[in-house]
């Protein structure tokens, strides 16, 4: 049962989606990028910090809300969806959760009410679901830090104000030797090396950095030196529960594009939805697009209650994205040879759903925290 807000941002997110997202999604692909202009509009919708505090500008909504509007979202367009998730959480809510007054002052307001846009720098080279295995330094000097090193698959790095970057600080301590920053993307010493060439979502950058010795001053590490492992674990809930509710949103769209095109489509004497082998196989993706969802709603319930929700935010996001593979590829069965059009956007949405099994954990780490937590 959602309340009267909750449905009213569900649905204002879906208006958004319909008007101003879905009809130039394949435009959005071409140009491989999202307009300032959409940025601008998420902004004053109140999408970019939809859970924080007004007090820091953001709108003040639950996990449920963001959930929601997360669907329609991508349901819209997948790429603009992971600009929205990966800005909300982990961004926003690392900010939000371990930075002082003044670091909430001085980055979070601008992301949550200012047009600007975050990233979020975990993942190297040689470590992606190993994050402890970080190769990232920050040498401490008297005034701050010089950070050098490397980092891989950073979405919305290219058109990013600032970036929640990670560190070793002190490599004899393993994981307990990481740290947290944050960064203006502008930073002497910030380098993007290149754009990714990407299957699907070609309109979100996903990019290589580089940093060679980058100075970062003292008042800009977010929470104690050596704290920056237990940070970045700490927005795992929020997030899958995110990439889970993207993946619901991708399926959603193809979804519904291949239930209208069997209703308007006919052979041997009518539509075609009322050919049997049509109708079993919209009948199978509407059940797992409903029990992915369920899934999601469920997890978010949870967070909501202040309840722990690791075991179901994995479940949510394993169970979506494998069910989102299914029904992007079902809606290109149900279109036939359009389906395998670009005109037709359904091919578009069946890559851009793929890596929704491959950030925020892999579908093998969901299986081992599910496995870790039944265990007991």
């Amino acid at each position: 049962m959602l309340t009267d807000e909750q449905i009213m941002i569900r649905d204002m997110a879906r208006d958004f989606a319909r008007s101003r997202l879905a009809p130039t999604a394949g435009a959005r692909e071409a140009a491989g990028a999202i307009e300032p202009e959409i940025v601008a509009e998420l902004t004053e919708l109140g999408f970019l910090g939809m859970t924080i505090s007004p007090d820091w500008g953001g709108a003040g909504a639950d996990y449920t809300s963001y959930a929601l509007a997360l669907t329609e979202i991508a349901a819209g367009d997948g790429a603009v969806s992971t600009l929205v998730s990966v800005h909300n959480a982990p961004v926003c809510a690392v900010l939000d959760r371990f930075g002082s007054e003044a670091q909430k002052a001085r980055w979070l307001r601008p992301l949550t009410e200012g047009g600007k846009v975050g990233s979020f720098a975990l993942t190297e080279p040689q470590a992606g679901s190993d994050a402890a295995n970080l190769k990232t330094r920050a040498v401490r000097s008297n005034e701050g830090y010089r950070v050098t090193g490397a980092k891989q698959f950073i979405s919305s790095a290219r058109i990013g104000w600032a970036t929640v970057l990670f560190a070793v600080t002190d490599p004899e301590k393993g994981k307990k030797g990481i740290s947290c920053f944050v960064v203006e993307n502008a930073a002497e010493g910030f380098e993007i090396v290149r754009v990714e060439s990407k299957l699907g979502q070609k309109a979100s950058d996903s990019c290589a950095l580089a940093f060679t010795e980058m100075f970062v001053p003292f008042e800009d590490r977010i929470g104690e030196e050596g704290q920056g492992y237990a940070i970045a674990l700490s927005s795992l809930e929020a997030g899958r529960i995110g990439i889970a509710a993207q993946a619901v949103g991708l399926a959603q769209g193809a979804y519904e594009r291949a239930l209208a095109y069997a209703q308007e489509r006919t052979a041997f004497g009518g539509p075609i939805f009322d050919l049997q082998a049509v109708q079993f196989r919209l009948a199978e993706m509407a059940t797992d697009l409903e029990a992915a969802r369920q899934l999601v709603l469920n997890a978010a319930a949870m967070k909501d209650r202040g309840e722990p929700c690791l075991k179901e935010a994995c479940m949510a996001k394993l169970f979506a994205a494998q069910a989102a593979e299914r029904v992007t590829s079902e809606a290109i069965q149900v279109l036939g040879g359009y389906g395998y059009l670009a005109d037709y956007e359904v091919e578009r949405i069946y890559r851009d759903q793929k890596v929704c099994q491959i950030y925020e954990g892999t579908n093998d780490i969901q299986k081992l925290i599910i496995a870790r937590q039944i265990r007991g």
